[in-house]
């Protein structure tokens, strides 16, 4: 399918690798010029390459912390109006919540629900006036089913997600959506390393961790970054112009729910 995306300017946040980088691979076959992003030069320097040496694209490589004013504004110094706007960003870690002191709830807020939400504020009214905009936004699964010591995460994207609920509708007519990708188990780093400490807390294999974990998953694997940037490629396409304030969950199944 054809998405009509060759020349639209996309910034994706925290793509040097994992979900992000399957997000920015999946817009460039679709022929956008890119804006990446990651805090880690070296790896975000390699993954510009990687994608410009597959696909012909502009790519931009831009290291900064999106969740600073410093770091959004480079971002939109590199692309001042972007057609597409993918935002991701690095969750607190696994934690029980009576570790968590008010700094370290507000860092997760910030992070997950005020830098997206600002992000947004200083693309929306561009896109709205060029009558094309794809806003997404990576959250998670636990928005719908919590996962215990991820509690800040889930509450910070929950928040993010109902925040944008009535955004998305007051735009939709300007031909600009903003919707969500849930992912549920990925092959990321973030999921390799949970699995790690997975087996070393019950004093098994990583095999076995591993293992014990699919039981969760219906579809008997962990998905992938090409099939998350896929789903996220076809988000911000001329086609899903009618798709708005939606949470697409992208994990085999996991969350049982007939609606």
């Amino acid at each position: 399918m054809h998405l009509g995306l060759s020349g639209k300017k996309a910034i994706v946040c925290a793509s040097s690798r994992g979900l992000g980088k399957g997000c920015a691979i999946a817009l460039a076959e679709a022929g956008c010029d890119l804006i990446i992003n990651g805090r880690d030069e070296v790896v975000l320097m390699q993954t510009a390459e990687e994608i410009r040496a597959a696909t012909g694209v502009s790519v931009i490589a831009v290291a900064a912390d999106v969740s600073t004013d410093r770091g959004q504004a480079a971002l939109l110094e590199a692309c001042p109006e972007p057609d597409i706007l993918i935002n991701n960003n690095g969750g607190p870690p696994f934690r029980d919540f009576r570790e968590l002191d008010r700094a370290a709830i507000l860092e997760g807020i910030d992070q997950n629900m005020v830098t997206p939400i600002e992000l947004i504020k200083k693309v929306i009214d561009g896109m709205c006036d060029r009558r094309f905009g794809r806003i997404v936004n990576i959250t998670s699964s636990s928005v719908y089913m919590p996962i215990p010591g991820l509690d800040l995460s889930s509450g910070a994207r929950a928040g993010l997600t109902s925040f944008l609920a009535g955004v998305a509708r007051t735009v939709a007519d300007r031909n600009v959506t903003i919707n969500q990708l849930l992912p549920g188990k990925m092959d990321t780093d973030r999921l390799t390393a949970s699995i790690k400490n997975s087996a070393a807390q019950s004093n098994t294999s990583i095999e076995q961790a591993t293992a014990e974990m699919l039981k969760q998953v219906p579809a008997g694997r962990m998905g992938t970054a090409r099939e998350f940037g896929s789903a996220c490629a076809f988000l911000c396409s001329a086609q899903a112009g009618y798709i708005t304030g939606q949470n697409l969950l992208i994990d085999g199944g996991m969350f049982p729910s007939a609606f």
